[in-house]
């Protein structure tokens, strides 16, 4: 019998994504930043869409090294545009060039993104224990100020929902519903 899930992860990307990525925690600079891209790629789109991209992602944005994608031209841009593999949206793929040159200015300045990021919950998972999908937010206090200091920065497509999501597919929130069988697995706890 198949383990419970959250009410979500249904299909073939999803449900293998739920069960190996989402909510645990991260501490790679270069997966932040893949995460950090793919969020923004997604606002306006399923999750799903991306997850069937992110291969290409992964192949046309050179493994998502910050310090690679920060030197990308015009000439390159304009390839990306053409590139049907990817969500072919000018904003998106600008925003991923001048985010990936913030990323770098944060890593500058705290050592590590991680060092960074992980110091807007405390230094570890926030625990959250939603009964059902609709408990789960869709934006927080902690996403709210994560959103206005990545802007205060410079980063671009990180409004507070985006920033929430981020939060959740990277594990700075465990958001499984407490049904899931990923709810204990990532340190939850019935209160």
């Amino acid at each position: 019998m198949d383990p419970v899930r959250c009410q979500w992860a249904k299909g073939d990307l999803n449900v293998p994504y739920h069960d190996r990525e989402w909510g645990v925690p991260v501490h790679d600079d270069r997966l932040w930043f893949e995460f950090l891209i793919l969020e923004g790629a997604q606002a306006g789109l399923s999750w799903t869409t991306i997850l069937a991209k992110r291969d290409r992602y992964r192949a046309v944005y050179d493994g998502f090294d910050p310090a690679v994608v920060a030197r990308y031209n015009a000439a390159r841009v304009k390839k990306l545009l053409e590139d049907p593999g990817i969500v072919r949206n000018r904003l998106k793929v600008e925003s991923s060039i001048s985010n990936a040159k913030a990323f770098l200015e944060v890593r500058k300045e705290f050592g590590s993104f991680d060092a960074f990021i992980w110091s807007f919950v405390g230094g570890g998972p926030k625990q959250n224990a939603p009964r059902a999908l609709k408990e789960v937010p869709t934006r927080t206090p902690e996403s709210d100020a994560l959103s206005k200091e990545l802007k205060r920065r410079g980063f671009r497509f990180v409004g507070t929902t985006i920033c929430y999501a981020f939060m959740q597919a990277t594990g700075l929130v465990n958001d499984h519903t407490v049904d899931c069988f990923r709810f204990t697995e990532l340190g939850g706890a019935l209160r």
